[in-house]
């Protein structure tokens, strides 16, 4: 169960890290609304999940799905750049993210 609340809580990191940039440095209530809720979720999922996951693992697969997720959201709805080198950076955080798992 302990996965399962980590990526969740990784999905909300992506919907914070998202509204966060709709919210314009929070001057857009809606969006900033969310960005508290959904970090306010992302968190305690977190928390749930490292009660038996260890401190390092829980944290690496959590910023890494919130990083990687935030990078495709930028590029999909956002229309950031996409460069070989991003995707490279992207590429290697997954890669991370797969073997700190196979590791635990």
């Amino acid at each position: 169960m302990a996965w399962i609340y980590l990526v969740v809580a990784g999905l909300f990191e992506i919907v914070w890290a998202f509204t966060m940039k709709l919210s314009e440095g929070f001057t857009k209530l809606g969006y900033s609304a969310i960005t508290l809720v959904a970090m306010v979720i992302s968190f305690g999922l977190l928390s749930l999940a490292m009660r038996t996951l260890p401190l390092g693992t829980a944290y690496t697969i959590w910023t890494g799905i919130g990083a990687v997720g935030a990078f495709v959201a930028g590029i999909v709805a956002l229309g950031e750049a996409a460069s070989p080198m991003r995707i490279l950076a992207a590429v290697l955080i997954v890669t991370g993210l797969v073997i700190m798992k196979t590791s635990s």
